[in-house]
C-alpha cells in the first residue's frame, strides 16, 4: 500500500490536525515510459504554506483532495520502458508527501549518492542550496567588503546564503532565535556575529554590529525584522526577498514601514523564486559541491521519522524546533 498525505482543508492561520488526512491507497503502477519511485525523504519547506492557499502564485495551489506538494528524494524500484531512468537510480524532484509515486521524469533529476547521503539532495544540494546560491549571488550581487545581514540564519537557506557571502569576502551578520542557534551560526557556520531576535532589540544589535550600515539583506522572515534592517541600509543596498515566514499564518497584512529608506538610499528590493533558475541548477550544484569538498560549506539536517508526523513536523518551521534542513523520513525500514 501507498501512504499519502492529502490536503483536506485550506488553513487561514497555522495548519491544524484537520489540514491533512493520511490515507492508504493501492501501490501505483508505472504506465508506458514511466518509473515507480520509492520515496525516502520529503522536504518540509515554508513555501508549502503558500501552496495551500487558493490564490495566484508562482505555482498553482494544491487542490483539496490532492497529495500535498513537496520535494522528494527516492529510489526507482520499477520501470516501464523509461528511456533515461532505471531501477536503482536515485531521483530528486517533486514527488509529494507520499511513499510511492510514478513519474515520466518531468522535474526529476538523477543524483549520485556514492559520496553524499540522499538527504543532502533536499538541502545543501537541493532547492535550499539553489535558493541561497542564486539569491545571494544573482539577486544580492554580493561583492568583497559588503556588509550582509541574513535572517533565518540557522535555517536551510539562510545558513547557506551566509556561508556563500563569507566565501565572497563579505562581513556577515546572522539573525536567529535563541543562544543555541546563534552559537551555531557564529561558531559552526563562521558568520561574523549573530543577533538573537528573541532576547534583544534587533535594531540596536544590528546598529552595534553594522555601524556603517548594511549593503545586502537576505530576508527570510519579513515583518518587524525587515523594518529594522531597512532603517539601516546603505547607499545602493540590495534587499533579497526570499521569504516572509513571520507572515505566513497571519490574517492581517503587514507591509514594511521603512520602505522610503529604499528611495533615500537608491536601494532595490527584489523577490526571487528559485524555479526561475532551473536551467542553471547544474552550475550551482557543481560550485556548492566544490565548496563542500574544500570544507568551506557546512550543512545540517533535522530528520523526523514517519509520514504520519507531517503536521507536527511542519509546525517545527514556525516554532523554531529545527536546525538546517527539515526533512520527513517516509520510508518504512
Amino acid at each position: 500500500m501507498n501512504k499519502q498525505q492529502i490536503l483536506r482543508n485550506r488553513p487561514t492561520t497555522l495548519p491544524d490536525n484537520s489540514t491533512w488526512e493520511l490515507i492508504s491507497s493501492a501501490l501505483p503502477q508505472p504506465a508506458a515510459d514511466e518509473v515507480l519511485v520509492k520515496t525516502h525523504y520529503v522536504s518540509i519547506d515554508p513555501a508549502m504554506r503558500g501552496w495551500m492557499m487558493d490564490r495566484k502564485s508562482y505555482l498553482p495551489p494544491v487542490q483539496i483532495g490532492e497529495v500535498m506538494r513537496a520535494g522528494t528524494v527516492g529510489e526507482v524500484i520499477d520501470s516501464n520502458g523509461h528511456p533515461t531512468f532505471h531501477v536503482g537510480d536515485i531521483l530528486s524532484g517533486w514527488g509529494g508527501v507520499q511513499q510511492y509515486f510514478t513519474t515520466s521524469g518531468e522535474m526529476q533529476y538523477k543524483v549520485d549518492t556514492s559520496m553524499l547521503p540522499m538527504a543532502k539532495y533536499l538541502g545543501v544540494l537541493g532547492m535550499p542550496g539553489m535558493t541561497a546560491y542564486f539569491g545571494i549571488l544573482d539577486v544580492g550581487k554580493v561583492k568583497e567588503g559588503d556588509v550582509v545581514v541574513i535572517s533565518g540564519a540557522a535555517g536551510a537557506v539562510g545558513s547557506l546564503a551566509g556561508q556563500i557571502a563569507k566565501i565572497k569576502g563579505c562581513r556577515v551578520i546572522g539573525i536567529a532565535g535563541g543562544p543555541a542557534k546563534c552559537n551555531y551560526v557564529a561558531e559552526t557556520l563562521g558568520f561574523d556575529a549573530c543577533v538573537d531576535y528573541k532576547a534583544n532589540n534587533v535594531y540596536n544589535d544590528l546598529s552595534s554590529h553594522c555601524p556603517q550600515g548594511i549593503d545586502v539583506y537576505f530576508d527570510n522572515v519579513g515583518g518587524t525584522i525587515l523594518d529594522a534592517v531597512l532603517a539601516q541600509i546603505r547607499l545602493n543596498a540590495r534587499v533579497v526577498l526570499c521569504g516572509a515566514i513571520s507572515q505566513y499564518n497571519s490574517t492581517e497584512v503587514y507591509g514594511p514601514k521603512n520602505y522610503l529608506s529604499l528611495l533615500i538610499n537608491r536601494g532595490t528590493m527584489q523577490g526571487m523564486v528559485v524555479l526561475d533558475y532551473v536551467s542553471r541548477y547544474q552550475e550551482a550544484g557543481a560550485q556548492i559541491g566544490q565548496w563542500m569538498m574544500q570544507g568551506k560549506i557546512q550543512s545540517e539536517e533535522t530528520i523526523i521519522d514517519g509520514i504520519e508526523n507531517l503536521h507536527p513536523t511542519f509546525l517545527r518551521l514556525f516554532n523554531g524546533d529545527k536546525r538546517g534542513k527539515l526533512l520527513l523520513k517516509v520510508i518504512e525500514d
